[in-house]
């Protein structure tokens, strides 16, 4: 394991960032209808899971039945909405306005394109801007360590930690991501950037309390027209089977539910997180610094074939997804192996390790058994430029 604090001298530096500009400058020229129809690949596997799912659920409550469902639902997420909403298809001509930016999940298309627990727009402004042009800061609303300090040192037991992380890890979309997007959401509409941390995320009764107009939209935009769809509406599609067929399709969309959550923990929640990861005690002022910051503040998982990427949803390129969050899913299986051997040539930290390890070094975490380092910088040259985060990220084309 790399020891930190780790910085690379200037020449290298300047080196190192030229030649992943020039990565990108080869996606471009690259990225086509070719990479849109792959999306149209993924998103059938995905609709072919929830349809098996369904297909299936009213025989009997069962694993398979679940997880199909949960495939499904995690598809639609972490590879569909993720991408789309990332600007990764924005910039390829001819295709439905419904797969770029503009157009998907917007008005009651949401129902169609993206029906979660999370509002798109809400998601998109957490995401997509607080968390990916705040990697690793105090600013990062997704910092995993930071978030859960009250537990780390806490006086709690250790089994009970653990306890609260499953727990944590079978229900965070309701519970946690949810109301947490809407905060930020609001926040950044009162051009608060939603920096202050509460002490525990999960007694923040007042993001529940329907009397309070802020959950109102919690709960009239988010919690209420998801529980009706998936447990009120579908499950009632399956009158005509006999009312044990509605009962077990009720039943096998709540172990669904249980499983996607657990899923979606597994595959995003260790992109970030581990002894080996770092964090960042302030802001990054230049593009160098910020494209060092995605590699050394992110981890990989196992990547290569479209099977393996479908089940961890694409996250397994977080380094490459994070360097270009919009780009297609598919340029990250051509790029991965190009930004590995950049960083080994330079002597960079390239994390890349099973999902399963990842997971148990962000439990470590979460529980106190162990700590993120920090650092400043990543590069001597980090003062040489001042800028905004997303414009150095713009830079990247």
């Amino acid at each position: 394991m790399t020891t930190y604090p780790f910085t690379l001298n200037d020449q290298d530096v300047d080196n190192f960032t030229q030649e992943i500009m020039a990565l990108r400058r080869a996606a471009n020229e690259r990225m086509g209808l070719e990479d849109f129809k792959h999306l149209q690949k993924i998103e059938r596997w995905g609709r072919l899971s929830t349809l098996a799912g369904y297909g299936t659920a009213w025989l009997a409550p069962n694993p398979v039945s679940a997880f199909l469902i949960s495939q499904g639902n995690v598809t639609r997420w972490t590879t569909i909405a993720h991408h789309v909403l990332h600007k990764g298809f924005d910039k390829i001509e001819g295709i439905p306005t419904r797969y770029t930016s503009q157009g998907f999940a917007k008005g009651w298309r949401r129902f169609l394109d993206w029906n979660d627990w999370l509002l798109p727009d809400a998601w998109s402004n957490e995401h997509n801007k607080l968390h990916h042009y705040n990697l690793g800061e105090a600013q990062d609303p997704d910092q995993v360590e930071l978030n859960l300090d009250w537990l780390r040192h806490s006086n709690l037991p250790m089994p009970v930690r653990y306890a609260i992380v499953g727990l944590f890890a079978a229900t965070w979309k309701p519970l946690y991501y949810a109301p947490n997007t809407l905060k930020h959401l609001r926040s950044n509409k009162n051009n608060v950037l939603g920096q202050e941390r509460d002490s525990a995320t999960l007694t923040q009764l007042a993001l529940w309390n329907p009397l309070n107009p802020a959950a109102r939209d919690l709960w009239s935009q988010c919690l209420l027209p998801y529980i009706f769809v998936k447990f009120v509406l579908i499950p009632l599609l399956f009158i005509p089977l006999g009312p044990i067929a509605v009962i077990n399709v009720w039943i096998n969309t709540l172990l669904a539910e249980i499983i996607s959550n657990l899923h979606a923990f597994l595959v995003i929640v260790p992109n970030h997180v581990g002894d080996d990861i770092l964090l960042f005690e302030e802001a990054a002022t230049n593009k160098s610094e910020f494209f060092l910051r995605q590699i050394t503040g992110s981890a990989n998982f196992k990547t290569g074939g479209d099977f393996n990427d479908f089940l961890h949803g694409w996250l397994n390129y977080q380094i490459e997804h994070h360097l270009w969050p919009d780009l297609p899913m598919s340029e990250y299986q051509r790029l991965q192996p190009q930004v590995k051997a950049l960083c080994e040539k330079y002597g960079i930290p390239y994390v890349q390790e099973s999902v399963w390890k990842r997971l148990k070094k962000t439990v470590d975490v979460m529980v106190g058994n162990s700590s993120m380092p920090r650092q400043t910088s990543v590069s001597r040259n980090v003062r040489k430029t001042t800028a905004d985060a997303q414009v150095l990220a713009a830079t990247s084309l």
